[in-house]
């Protein structure tokens, strides 16, 4: 498989290339040059398959022969240590369980997946590989433990200087060796601004090997879709019809899951329609309802990990769809909620039914809610252990947290750099580091 960039402004790219490189030299976002459809016989088999296996075939068919076939199941046997179960919390309405890894959020499957796959290719190079990445909330979790002591790897985690909870901010910052912090006076979009210019900075590109692993990077991406495919193994196991497809909703801030869950479609799972769930951070939301894009400066939310005001992964939803923004409203429909109405469904739903919600997993259960017909059932993705927000779980729900069951939370944290949103303070940061 090959990999263009969505500037159309440059040649098209290996797997090897795409992933350690991060971004295309031109600036775009890199996609594989076709979307390979899975056959229709995976779907007969596929509700008596592991996660693992599903992976794979997911893998295989998308990766082609890039790597090895046999160290490929590896990688992807060594992402997945844990379960993703999907559980019925009312009549109709599932709950996908994406916070069982390892930091206790849906990113541990990208990011543990990126870190092999990085390894597997920095490995031959013998050279020092530095992966930046911004995060508004788990990414920098997920990321720094998935690299963690890897040989050869430096991690730099860019961070906004409010919106993270506590234990967000510890998941990385008490890890220390290869795994470096770096706040910044500023939003999560001036983080990942940060990111994109240090990758078409020359001068810094001569001077060190750098990758990204945020969504940026196509190989933290991909491996998202395996759990759609999963969920979709597991609702047929509970008896669910496939007669029209499933309906997904999804809490979205950088659009990287959306992303990855309309890759999955493209390539054959029946999917009804994908449900978009914003805070009040809703320019996603707001280009659905009009066809017109317009980026915001983010406000500080309850579910901090959704506030963007600029996602980067849009850029690679309409090219899939080539800007046919009638195809896209056909196939994603959004919703947008306050802060209020976040707290009451995690108070809600634990009133009625006794599960517990994060407040981003909320927003996604009233989405799908607001969108779903009496007829329907449809399945929201819960990206968080509701400990992630312990304060505010607590306020609203009362329910306390005596302990965490996360590994990778620390008490003390290493040493911060604190930097101004210019990419001459990050280069001088990532000079002084390595």
């Amino acid at each position: 498989m090959q990999f263009y960039s969505t500037h159309g402004q440059c040649r098209l790219a290996s797997l090897e290339e795409a992933v350690m490189t991060g971004l295309a030299p031109d600036g775009g976002l890199y996609m594989p040059e076709r979307i390979p459809v899975i056959p229709r016989a995976f779907f007969n088999n596929i509700g008596e398959m592991s996660v693992s296996d599903i992976a794979y075939v997911v893998a295989t068919t998308m990766l082609g022969d890039d790597i090895e076939p046999s160290e490929l199941k590896d990688i992807v046997f060594d992402t997945f240590s844990f379960d993703i179960p999907l559980k019925e919390i009312e009549s109709g309405v599932y709950s996908l369980e994406l916070f069982h890894g390892p930091t206790l959020a849906f990113k541990d499957v990208g990011a543990r997946f990126l870190a092999r796959i990085i390894s597997h290719y920095s490995k031959p190079r013998g050279e020092e590989v530095n992966v930046l990445v911004a995060t508004s909330g788990d990414s920098g979790g997920a990321v720094g433990a998935g690299f963690h002591r890897v040989p050869g790897v430096k991690v730099f985690v860019l961070y906004p200087e409010r919106g993270l909870s506590r234990m967000q901010r510890r998941q990385f910052s008490s890890l220390g060796d290869n795994v470096y912090p770096i706040e910044v006076k500023g939003n999560f979009d001036d983080c990942q601004r940060l990111v994109k210019e240090a990758f078409i900075d020359s001068e810094l590109r001569g001077a060190m090997h750098i990758t990204s692993a945020n969504s940026i990077n196509i190989c933290r991406l991909l491996p998202q879709m395996f759990y759609y495919f999963y969920a979709y193994s597991q609702y047929l196991r509970m008896g669910n019809d496939e007669a029209g497809g499933v309906i997904i909703s999804v809490p979205c801030g950088n659009l990287g899951n959306l992303t990855a869950g309309l890759l999955a479609k493209k390539m054959g799972l029946p999917v009804k329609r994908f449900v978009v769930a914003n805070n009040i951070n809703d320019s996603f939301t707001r280009y659905l309802a009009t066809g017109l894009f317009s980026p915001m400066e983010p406000t500080r939310t309850i579910a901090s990990a959704m506030d963007v005001g600029n996602p980067s992964n849009l850029s690679r939803i309409l090219d899939m769809y080539k800007g046919d923004y009638n195809a896209i409203k056909r196939d994603i429909k959004g919703h947008s909620f306050t802060d209020q109405e976040i707290e009451r469904a995690m108070s809600g739903v634990y009133k009625s039914t006794g599960y517990l919600l994060d407040p981003h997993g909320a927003t996604a259960y009233l989405a799908l809610k607001r969108d779903v017909s009496a007829e329907e059932k449809g399945i929201f993705l819960a990206t968080a252990h509701p400990s992630k927000f312990a304060e505010s779980v607590s306020r609203v729900t009362g329910v306390s947290f005596k302990s965490t069951p996360n590994p990778h939370v620390h008490t003390d944290c290493n040493d911060t750099a604190k930097i101004s949103p210019s990419l001459a303070a990050l280069k001088k940061v990532l000079t002084l580091s390595t």
